[in-house]
């Protein structure tokens, strides 16, 4: 729809109401020309393979041994030696200054074990939350996390075997 104009010479001329006057602030244009676009992007996934190497990473951390467990353990050791008597029984002083330093070990493992397995589940039960008919998960994403649950299951089977001294239990004195 147009409107009727008549310019300095007198002369009439059409006008589109719709058109943007070149005299707007720039605030707005730049408003416009800044607005997100609406065009729909599927994730990259990302986030997902981020997570599985992590998982892989603390399942392997678990089975290796990791420098907090390593620190909880030593002080375990100097704990056992502070508290034990110097008359004390020689199975006492290897419970109290290896065996507690043992099951320490064990158990920050556990703990690396533990959060490897339940990291590599929540990576590879995302796409089930994910929006319907959309699975953005990369092949190799599903293999390292699967790696990363794999070394979870057994760090975490080894370090109960190991906390309750089935596997590598403390040496008989006596």
């Amino acid at each position: 729809m147009g409107t009727s104009t008549v310019d300095e010479t007198g002369a009439g001329t059409e006008r589109d109401e719709t058109a943007v006057d070149a005299t707007e602030p720039d605030d707005v244009t730049d408003a416009v020309r800044d607005a997100p676009e609406t065009e729909d992007r599927a994730p990259s996934g990302v986030g997902q393979g981020a997570a599985a190497v992590v998982s892989a990473a603390l399942g392997l951390v678990s089975l290796t041994g990791g420098w907090l467990g390593t620190v909880a353990a030593a002080r375990e050791t100097l704990m056992g030696q502070l508290e034990t008597a110097a008359d004390a029984s020689v199975a006492t002083q290897v419970e109290e200054v290896y065996g507690d330093a043992w099951h320490t070990s064990a158990l920050w493992a556990g703990l690396f074990a533990l959060t490897a397995l339940i990291v590599g589940v929540a990576v590879l039960a995302r796409p089930a939350f994910g929006t319907p008919g959309r699975t953005v998960q990369a092949p190799w994403t599903k293999s390292v996390a699967w790696a990363g649950v794999s070394l979870g299951v057994i760090g975490l089977l080894l370090a109960v075997l190991k906390y309750t001294d089935v596997l590598l239990g403390l040496p008989a004195t006596g």
